[in-house]
């Protein structure tokens, strides 16, 4: 099986229609809703920081009476969520799901990848697209914003660039990560003065349904809820599956600290910006977008199952972006995290394996944890020039 057998089999007129994925995409979301009607606790959760926020109480506590666990979006979420909330459970629910979907839709279709490279990631990442759905998680929301991130400084729209860097950090920080793009981007003065900007526009955004005071109580609250919830997470069930996760879990030891992984880390995540002349290349600059979408996730300890939508599309751009063909290696590496990453959380992957293994010590990050340190590699020591213009210059 090879690289191009996958391509053959996409390329298909059924498969490769627009609105034939469209179309999956939405009835996941359709799906989701209605199986996730009468369970829809963190659906609960969102509708809660709009209303809270209006009545101006506090986003961060317990409110039993209405749901349980709690929230750890920031303020800015109010807003962004409105829209949902005063409507009907049901109608807020299934709407919140086909927007979601549709986002991050969007955010493909706009990436500038080719269509071979949409296709592929619109049926590999359908899967764990359901399974951030059944959630009814923002996760989605935040793989488009840091698309769209990447896209806009592509596309020298630095000023908007920005707007989805700040979205994403008011709201779940992970949008931060957006930065990884400044040194492609043409104007950088522009970009600084657009973060200054937006992050003076969405500070206050909450502003309009609330106060002021309120809304600058409601940050402090929220960096000690996110503080909080970073302790937790540590042996969690649900929460830390994450290369951090992984190796806490597996050596069962909670003296040493995450810096030992995260720094080591952030230097092989960073040394491919050294490689100035590759930066010209796409699939270079396409393939940092990948390592920024898996390296999110895998060095967070509050990844849950759910969030693995962004590193998935990680996956697809680090195979289909590459300018030489993948190995057999490779795909049997893609085939190991559909099966191990995407199946485990659900009803096809044995019972067993799942509730004794994959979840107890976090395997879900295993598969993606080779890929991200194989595109490391690769982009350490491979050249990401156009096959033909290689050609040429020899």
């Amino acid at each position: 099986m090879s690289h191009f057998s996958i391509t053959n089999v996409l390329q298909k007129p059924f498969f490769s229609d627009r609105r034939t994925t469209f179309a999956l995409w939405m009835i996941l979301a359709v799906a989701a809703a209605v199986a996730k009607l009468h369970s829809c606790n963190n659906f609960l959760i969102f509708r809660g920081v709009f209303w809270h926020t209006i009545q101006q109480t506090s986003l961060y506590a317990e409110y039993p009476a209405e749901y349980f666990d709690m929230n750890h979006y920031g303020p800015l979420f109010s807003l962004l969520i409105a829209p949902f909330a005063v409507t009907p459970l049901f109608v807020g629910l299934l709407t919140w799901l086909l927007v979601l979907a549709g986002f991050l839709y969007v955010a493909v279709r706009w990436s500038q990848f080719t269509w071979r490279q949409q296709l592929f990631i619109f049926w590999f990442c359908a899967h764990e697209l359901l399974t951030a759905l059944f959630m009814q998680q923002f996760n989605i929301a935040i793989a488009a914003i840091i698309l769209l991130s990447y896209y806009c400084i592509e596309r020298e729209k630095d000023f908007w660039a920005a707007f989805f860097i700040v979205l994403g950090t008011l709201v779940k920080l992970y949008g931060i990560v957006g930065l990884a793009f400044f040194f492609f981007s043409r104007h950088r003065v522009r970009l600084v003065l657009s973060l200054l900007f937006w992050g003076a526009v969405l500070f206050a955004a909450p502003m309009i349904i609330s106060s002021p005071e309120y809304i600058v109580g409601q940050y402090v609250e929220w960096y000690e809820s996110l503080t909080a919830k970073n302790a937790d997470n540590m042996f969690g069930s649900g929460t830390n599956i994450s290369l951090l996760g992984l190796v806490r879990k597996v050596t069962h030891c909670a003296t040493y600290s995450d810096l030992c992984l995260i720094l080591p880390g952030l230097a092989l995540f960073g040394l491919p910006y050294l490689r100035f002349s590759q930066y010209r290349h796409t699939a270079f600059r396409q393939t940092l977008l990948a390592s920024v979408l898996m390296f999110v996730v895998l060095f967070s300890t509050g990844s849950e199952s759910s969030g693995y939508i962004t590193p998935f599309i990680g996956v697809c751009i680090w195979y289909t972006a590459a300018p030489w063909r993948r190995t057999g290696w490779d795909v049997a590496l893609l085939i190991f995290v559909f099966i191990l990453s995407s199946m485990s959380p659900s009803d096809l992957f044995p019972a067993y394996l799942r509730k004794e293994w994959v979840q107890p010590y976090a395997l879900k990050a295993l598969p993606i944890t080779l890929v991200w340190l194989k595109l490391c590699w690769e982009m350490l020591s491979r050249d990401y020039a156009p096959k033909d213009s290689r050609a040429f210059s020899k």
